[in-house]
């Protein structure tokens, strides 16, 4: 962090995190409450359909931009670095330090990193470290015991619930925001 704020010391130097997910047409099951003696009744059909959801988050500030993207390859990532920094200005006035997990796409060769834009790798196996990784329970939030029919379904709820997420940023800020997260000041 400090290297790239005495390289570009008349920008703005913000720190973001980074991370994908899975979701699906597989339903993601959880317990409810029910009368005693009485079973609750929830469809599952088992499909193995897939979308991903790239996600960015400003902790210090509960910002987020998210991408729902068909697969996790380089060329996607790629498209998802430019569009994420075309969001958030980044260029000569405006850094982003992007905080990312070790991910096969993220490190291979194909990566194109746009202008103002800084990545830099977590430690191996330490999703704990991750920030992002803590938004995947909110955005999970409506497909919980839920049945969806096609990807475009599903897409559709996502959309939903990634726009409502924008406008929750005090909410994703008490998730993401570690004790230890650097605070930019500049």
């Amino acid at each position: 962090m400090a290297e790239i704020e005495a390289a570009h010391p008349a920008s703005v130097v913000e720190l973001w995190a980074f991370d994908e997910h899975r979701i699906g047409l597989l339903p993601i099951v959880r317990k409810v409450w029910a009368k005693r003696g009485s079973r609750p009744v929830r469809i599952v059909e088992t499909r193995y359909q897939w979308l991903y959801l790239y996600g960015f988050v400003q902790p210090q500030t509960g910002r987020t931009h998210f991408l729902l993207l068909p697969r996790m390859k380089a060329p996607l990532y790629n498209q998802a670095l430019s569009e994420f920094a075309q969001a958030v200005g980044a260029g000569l006035h405006r850094q982003i330090v992007l905080m990312v997990d070790g991910a096969g796409s993220h490190r291979s060769q194909e990566v194109v990193v746009p202008e103002g834009v800084h990545l830099i790798a977590l430690p191996p196996y330490s999703p704990q470290l991750q920030p992002a990784e803590k938004l995947w329970p909110l955005t999970n939030e409506p497909l919980v015991n839920r049945h969806v029919d096609t990807l475009s379904d599903l897409e559709a709820v996502q959309v939903a619930r990634c726009e409502t997420l924008s406008s929750m940023t005090e909410q994703v800020r008490g998730r993401t925001l570690f004790h230890w997260w650097p605070r930019i000041t500049k």
